[in-house]
Parts: structure tokens; C-alpha cells; sequence
């Protein structure tokens, strides 16, 4: 078993009069994780199926007598998919208020009712941490640097899930099922979405466009909606952990992009599945963004996993010149390009005369090793 880089980071929080809250979108682990963490505690823990309509009732507008009653001498308790659950911040509040010998420690597949019921009722009272499919740096523990230099092709097309991983001759039939609605069944649920074809379409198109400059208005009239729907469909999308947006950064330069936005995959092969395309980088004509989509992700891993508070942008100006993927992380600029095939690339002069002080790398097949910790 591949054991996750957060769990040690999770468990460091425990005992601390905090819960403990961990987000991600569906299938890549969490209940395996906790499952773990649980086997620690033999049975001074109390694991909750909050998808069980029963449990989801038992914990909707409880007092703290019957959160007594329910928890009784327990030390931890797990509570799987909480986002399932009605005002489930007042809950884990009362918990974490009037048990602070009791850890919480709740899983939500997306941060619908988690951000807008949480956030608010406990507030100084959690840690939250971010799970990901694998990383690279986890399937280490499988495969050596030589082994993961032959499997990257095929992590990129078929994406870095941990069924996927584990289960290589079903993992098309496993995708398939991912990129259906049970990945964003949240959104069709507690948003009344009414038009789920829309959505469907929506990431569709999204996933055709990755890497490049998203306009609202171009998806709107592409699929005859309104350019609010669109905005609000992937807002809904991002609380899902199906897509991420990156902002352009802009600082010194009058002809800098302020508004545009770029959309990435959380993971490749959920992107590849919504095109039904998983041929080889050999035969694609997307080589391009999808290497970038990726070294992305396994950028974001890399930081979230190692506890890295960084702000991530994409550099362009109106007269085309750009760089892919920046970070700003206290007031240090480091600026990439990716390139799946190495050899010279030339970097926007306009970048580094704005930004002298900017660390400014190419990353491709060849060195991509330290790019995202596997050095």
C-alpha cells in the first residue's frame, strides 16, 4: 500500500482542541486514509459513514447531550463524507467546544456545505488540509526514479488516481465511471442543478481548453446560455475538485493581462476521459497542455504535501508574450515554461526586464525531477 505524505501531517494536528478537516474530490483516498489513521486507535475511535441516511439524520441539529450519548468514551471520531450532513459545522463546533478531549476529524468530497456551513461556526477551530491523487513523490515508494521515467507517459494520459494506479487493465472502464456524475454528484444534489447535460458539455469544453485563456462569453454563446451560468457552473465545478483556475499575475507591465483566467484538471486522465482520448503523447496533438496541466498538479501536490504556502499565476500581455505557470511566495518570483520535448526556449525579454530578480526555468521531460520533489 502506498502510504500518503499527509497522514503524518494530519496526525501531528490530533489532540490539539481543533478538528481536523480534509477535502478532496471523490475516490482519491480519503477514506482509505482515515481507515489507516483509525488502525492507531483500535477502539478508542468511532468511524462515521455520514452516506448512511440514518447517521446523516442522528447528526443534523444535535445537542451536545446526544453527541455525548453517540461519541460516549471514544477518543477520535471519523466522519466520512460530512458534507453530507445538514449544518454540519454547528455539529463538529459542539463537538470540538464541548469535548476537547475528543479529536474530530471529518472527510468532504467537496466544499459545498464544508465551505459555506463550516467556515463560519469554526473558525479558529480546524486545521484543513487538501488531498490529491497520488503524487509522483508517493508512487515512489513503488517504483524507482528509472521505473517512474517509463510510467510518466501513461500517468499523464490515465491520470494519477489511486484505483487507476492500482488497477491498470480496468482503468479506462474506471475512468469513464469517475467522469460520470457520480464525480460531481454534489453539484447535481445540494445546487438543484437542472440542466445536468449542460454541465456535462461545460467540462467538455473545458477540458479542450486547457492551458489556454477562458472566456466566459466564447463558452456562453458556444453552449446558449447565459455568461452567468457559466461563471456559476464552474464556481460549482471548483468546489468539486474537478477543475482549479489560475489568475494572471500582474505587477509593473500597463500591457499585462488582469482579467482572463486559465482552467486546469485536477487530474489528466479525469480530462482525457471527458474527450475520450488516451492514445499515447506520440499520436496527440495536445502534448503541449496536457504536460502542462500535469507538472502543474504534481507542482500543487508537491507544495500542499510539504506544507508550502505559494500563490500561483500565469504571465501574458496582450501582445502574446507569456509564461506559463508562476509562483510568488514572500515577495520571490519564480516563473516556468513547459516543454515536453527539451531544447532551447527562448523567454519573453518584457518578463525579465520587469522581473530581473525572477528565477526563470524550463521544465520538460528531461529535468522535471526536481520541479516536483522527486529530488
Amino acid at each position: 500500500m502506498i502510504k500518503r505524505i499527509l497522514q503524518e501531517k494530519i496526525e501531528s494536528c490530533f489532540f490539539k482542541k481543533k478538528a481536523v478537516i480534509i477535502h478532496g474530490a471523490r475516490q482519491v483516498g480519503k477514506t482509505t486514509l482515515i481507515q489507516e489513521i483509525q488502525k492507531k486507535f483500535n477502539g478508542d475511535s468511532l468511524y462515521l459513514n455520514c452516506d448512511e441516511p440514518d447517521l446523516r439524520a442522528s447528526l443534523t441539529e444535535v445537542t451536545s447531550t446526544e453527541l455525548k450519548n453517540m461519541i460516549g468514551s471514544k477518543k477520535i471520531v471519523f466522519m466520512d463524507e460530512a458534507q453530507r450532513v445538514k449544518n454540519i459545522g454547528i455539529t463538529i463546533k459542539l463537538m470540538v467546544d464541548n469535548f476537547p478531549d475528543l479529536q474530530v476529524v471529518a472527510t468532504g468530497s467537496s466544499s459545498l456545505d464544508l465551505a459555506d456551513k463550516i467556515v463560519e461556526p469554526l473558525t479558529g477551530r480546524k486545521y484543513e488540509f487538501h488531498l490529491f491523487p497520488f503524487s509522483l513523490v508517493e508512487l515512489r515508494q513503488k517504483y524507482s526514479l528509472i521505473e517512474i521515467r517509463r510510467i510518466l507517459e501513461r500517468r499523464i494520459v490515465m491520470g494519477m488516481y489511486p484505483e487507476i494506479e492500482e488497477k491498470p487493465d480496468e482503468d479506462r472502464i474506471l475512468l469513464k465511471s469517475l467522469t460520470s456524475s457520480y464525480l460531481y454528484k454534489d453539484v447535481l444534489q445540494y445546487q438543484d442543478i437542472r440542466r445536468p447535460e449542460l454541465l456535462e458539455k461545460l467540462l467538455t469544453a473545458l477540458a479542450l481548453q486547457i492551458g489556454n485563456q477562458l472566456s466566459y462569453n466564447e463558452l456562453a454563446n458556444l453552449l446558449g446560455v447565459a455568461k452567468q451560468t457559466i461563471s456559476n457552473y464552474i464556481q460549482l465545478l471548483e468546489k468539486s475538485y474537478v477543475i482549479f483556475r489560475l489568475s494572471p499575475f500582474s505587477r509593473n507591465l500597463r500591457n499585462e493581462l488582469t482579467r482572463l483566467r486559465k482552467i486546469y484538471f485536477y487530474d489528466t486522465g479525469i480530462r482525457n476521459a471527458l474527450i475520450n482520448n488516451f492514445n499515447g503523447l506520440y499520436l496527440r496533438q495536445d502534448v503541449g497542455a496536457l504536460w502542462e496541466n500535469f507538472m502543474i498538479c504534481e507542482r500543487m501536490k508537491r507544495n500542499a504535501n510539504n506544507g508550502l504556502s505559494v500563490n500561483s499565476y500565469f504571465w501574458r500581455t496582450h501582445s502574446q508574450q507569456e509564461m506559463d505557470y508562476l509562483e510568488d511566495k514572500d515577495g520571490k518570483l519564480d516563473a516556468f515554461e513547459f516543454k515536453w520535448k527539451s531544447g532551447k526556449q527562448r523567454i519573453p525579454k518584457a518578463f525579465i526586464n520587469a522581473y530581473p530578480d525572477s528565477r526563470v526555468e524550463c521544465i520538460n521531460q528531461n529535468n522535471y525531477e526536481e520541479f516536483v520533489g522527486l529530488n
